[in-house]
């Protein structure tokens, strides 16, 4: 952009600023001593900063660095990137499902994909056995989309308003839960199934409700003021989930 010096425009008597791109004239204004206000005397400014902010190109990636820190916006850039960074492997085989509840959840997340990073999204595997369950849990940080590969699959979310949406899906159809809603997936076949699910953001975060009431040291008398359930319950989903207190 070529920004001459104060001159005289179009023979006027008042100064002016003629601003040029690429040689063709772009923005022709006057300062009138008397007529022009403050306002319209920064415009030049303004247009001079608006060209140069957008001028400004944002990094295409940020690829993790698993050895440096971590914070909320994710890990630190890696300094030296190859194509390998971009590609992961690590969803292609079955995931034990030889477990209490006979599932298991294969993340492709920022600390197991640095490729993904700072791009606002990832991906999981997951494998139910039949009568596998993903218990009530919810992700902090993203939005989720299911999609069922094999099987069929019941699922599930809570709204705010306490409002249950819970349908089957079976192979190809997908199903939405909205960012830190409580939502399960429940086996509802006789046969093994298989779903992928992607996430709006490289670390959505998650916490199991029965892991949170039961799988720490959270008194029982306090579970059991909280949540209406009797003593001998909740030190038997202790005992199971290995919790204490």
């Amino acid at each position: 952009m070529d920004i001459p010096s104060r001159t005289n425009c179009n023979g006027s008597k008042y100064p002016c600023f003629l601003f040029y791109i690429k040689g063709e004239l772009s923005l022709q204004h006057y300062f009138h001593p008397s007529k022009t206000s403050a306002i319209n005397m920064f415009i030049p400014i303004f247009f001079i900063l608006s060209f140069l902010f957008s001028s400004t190109n944002a990094a295409d990636f940020c690829v993790g660095d698993l050895n440096g820190p971590v914070g909320p916006a994710g890990y630190s850039c890696k300094k030296t990137v190859t194509v390998n960074d971009f590609v992961y492997s690590g969803l292609a085989a079955t995931g034990n499902t030889s477990n209490l509840i006979k599932a298991a959840v294969t993340p492709a997340f920022s600390a197991q994909f640095p490729g993904v990073n700072g791009l606002g999204i990832s991906i999981a595997r997951l494998d139910l056995a039949v009568g596998g369950v993903i218990p009530m849990h919810t992700h902090p940080g993203a939005s989720e989309v299911l999609v069922v590969i094999q099987g069929t699959i019941c699922a599930g979310f809570i709204s705010s308003a306490n409002k249950v949406y819970f349908k089957s899906r079976n192979k190809g159809d997908i199903m939405v839960f909205p960012q830190g809603l409580l939502h399960f997936q429940i086996n509802a076949g006789k046969t093994q199934s298989l779903a992928f699910v992607s996430f709006s953001s490289p670390d959505p975060g998650l916490q199991i409700l029965d892991f949170a009431l039961f799988a720490n040291d959270l008194p029982t008398d306090i579970i059991e003021e909280t949540t209406f359930l009797d003593a001998a319950q909740i030190k038997k989903l202790k005992g199971v989930l290995g919790g204490t207190g």
